[in-house]
C-alpha cells in the first residue's frame, strides 16, 4: 500500500515530439519548466526549471528562522547548478520567493499567483498555512518541501517531508526526560492546530506510556497572549512541560513563569527556539529550566552535509533555520533526478518519480534509510531525533546532549493517522 492516504492516480507519463524530457513555456502542460536558461544561469546551455518559496520573511512568528531556510535553500539550489543541474536544466528557486506572513489565507493567495508558473514547490512554510493549499496541490499534482514538522505530511503523497514528525520529537523528549530526571507529571503548552497539537499529541502519547500525568494547554500567538498558559503552568507546576510556540513567545512564557517562581523543566519543539533568547530577559531561567529537541543536529555539525551546507552559504551568523532549509532540500533533489532519468519532468513524471524513492542520501545528515516515500506511512517515517541545552559558547546558542535516538514510545507507536487528531 501506498505511504499516503487519498492520493489522485498518477496520470500517464507525458512526453512530446518522441523528444523524452519534455521542454515548455509556462502555460505548456509542464508549467515552470522552459527551454530558456534561468536568469543569471550558471549553465547558460541549460533549461530552467521554476520552483516556488512561500515562507514567512517579514511579520510572522517565526521570520528568525524563515529567512535563513530561504536562504540555504537558495544556496543549495545553486550548488546542484554548480554540479550541472538535473537533467539538462538549471535550478531557480529565486524568480518565485513569496511571503505567507504565517497567515493562511495570504498564504493561499500567493501559492495561487506562482502555482502556474512553477513546477513545485521548494518551500511551504507552516503547518496551517500549508494545510490551507494542500488540496489544491494535490488536484494539481503540485509536489512541495514543507518547513514544518506535522504529522500529517507522512500522509500526503505531494509532501516531500524530511525527519521526525512533531509528534515523535515530543515522544521522545518525554522518553528522555524519564530517563534523566523522572518527571511525574507532564504539561504541553501549544499552539493550535497542525504543530502544535502534533507536539502535544505526542507529549501526551509518551505521558500515557510512562504512566504519567498529562495535560495540554493551547496558547494563542503574540507576546502579550501568554498569560493562560503562564497561570496554568503556575497552578499546575507540572515538572515537565514540552513547549511548541515561536521563540518569542517561548521566552515569555519561560520567563514570565519563572519570575513567578516556577522551577520545572522544560522542553521546546525546535521551531521554538532562537538564540537571541540567551539575551532575553529570560535568558537565566531559560539557561536553568530549558532544553530543545530538535529532527538533526545543529549547524556546526561535522556531517558532510552541514560542511557543504556552511561551505555554501559562506560567512554567516549562525542559525539553524539554515540547517533546515538545507536538509529539508534533498529529498526534491531526488524526485527530481528520478523524473529526469524517468525523462518526465512534468507535475505527473515527478508525483511518480516521489512514489519510487525509497532513500534519500542526506550526506549524513539523517540516518542512513530515511526518505523513504514508496513504502506506507508508518514503515516510512523518521523517528531520530535529538536534545540539545542552551550554551552561549555554540555557534547556534545550543549543545547537543543526546545524540539522535529512539524512545521506546516513539519506537512501538504505529503511525496510522496524523497524530493530532488524537489529542
Amino acid at each position: 500500500m501506498n505511504k499516503r492516504i487519498g492520493a489522485a492516480a498518477v496520470a500517464a507519463t507525458l512526453v512530446l515530439g518522441g523528444c523524452g524530457v519534455f521542454r515548455g513555456d509556462e502555460d505548456a502542460k509542464a508549467p515552470g519548466v522552459t527551454e530558456d536558461a534561468c536568469p543569471n544561469a550558471v549553465n547558460k546551455k541549460n533549461g530552467c526549471i521554476y520552483l516556488g518559496i512561500i515562507s514567512d520573511l517579514t511579520v510572522g512568528p517565526f521570520k528568525a528562522l524563515a529567512v535563513p531556510i530561504t536562504d540555504a535553500q537558495k544556496a543549495f539550489w545553486k550548488r546542484v547548478n554548480q554540479q550541472g543541474g538535473i537533467g539538462g536544466y538549471d535550478i531557480d528557486v529565486t524568480k518565485y520567493i513569496r511571503d505567507n506572513k504565517y497567515n493562511p489565507e495570504t498564504h493561499n493567495q500567493v501559492y495561487q499567483e506562482i502555482k502556474g508558473k512553477v513546477l513545485a514547490l521548494a518551500q511551504t512554510l507552516g503547518s496551517p498555512t500549508t494545510a490551507a493549499i494542500i488540496r489544491d496541490m494535490k488536484s494539481s499534482k503540485v509536489v512541495a518541501t514543507p518547513a514544518s514538522w506535522t504529522s500529517a505530511w507522512n500522509f500526503e503523497d505531494v509532501i516531500l517531508e524530511s525527519g521526525a514528525n512533531y509528534c515523535v520529537e515530543s515522544m521522545n523528549a518525554v522518553d528522555y526526560a524519564v530517563q534523566t530526571s523522572a518527571p511525574k507529571s507532564v504539561m504541553a503548552v501549544h499552539y493550535a492546530g497542525d504543530y502544535g497539537a502534533d507536539a502535544a499529541a505526542g507529549a501526551k502519547a509518551a505521558a500515557t506510556a510512562q504512566k504519567l500525568k498529562f495535560s495540554a494547554v493551547e496558547t494563542p500567538q503574540g507576546q502579550d497572549n501568554q498569560g493562560r498558559a503562564v497561570d496554568a503552568i503556575v497552578k499546575g507546576k507540572p515538572d515537565l512541560v514540552v513547549l511548541t510556540t515561536g521563540p518569542v513567545d517561548a521566552g515569555t512564557v519561560i520567563g514570565q513563569a519563572a519570575a513567578r517562581g516556577f522551577k520545572g523543566r522544560y522542553i521546546g519543539t525546535s521551531p521554538s527556539w532562537n538564540k537571541g533568547l540567551l539575551k532575553s530577559p529570560a535568558a537565566p531561567a531559560i539557561k536553568a529550566q530549558y532544553l530543545q529537541s530538535a529532527p538533526w543536529s545543529p549547524f556546526q555539525s561535522e556531517t558532510a552535509g552541514h560542511k557543504a551546507m556552511r561551505e555554501a552559504i559562506g560567512k554567516v551568523d549562525p542559525n539553524d533555520g539554515y540547517t533546515a532549509g538545507w536538509v529539508w532540500s534533498y529529498p526534491l533533489k531526488a524526485a527530481l533526478q528520478k523524473a529526469a532519468a524517468n525523462k518526465d519532468l512534468t507535475r505527473d513524471g515527478l508525483l511518480t518519480a516521489v512514489k519510487q524513492i525509497d532513500r534519500v542520501d542526506y550526506e549524513g545528515t539523517l540516518p542512513s534509510g530515511a526518505g523513504n516515500f514508496k513504502g506506507d506511512s508508518n514503515a516510512g517515517a523518521v523517528r531520530t531525533t535529538l536534545i540539545a541545552k542552551p550554551d552561549e559558547t555554540q555557534p547556534t546558542g545550543v549543545k547537543v546532549v543526546k545524540e539522535a535516538f529512539t524512545g521506546p514510545t516513539a519506537m512501538g507507536y504505529k503511525l496510522d493517522a496524523p497524530c493530532f487528531g488524537k489529542l
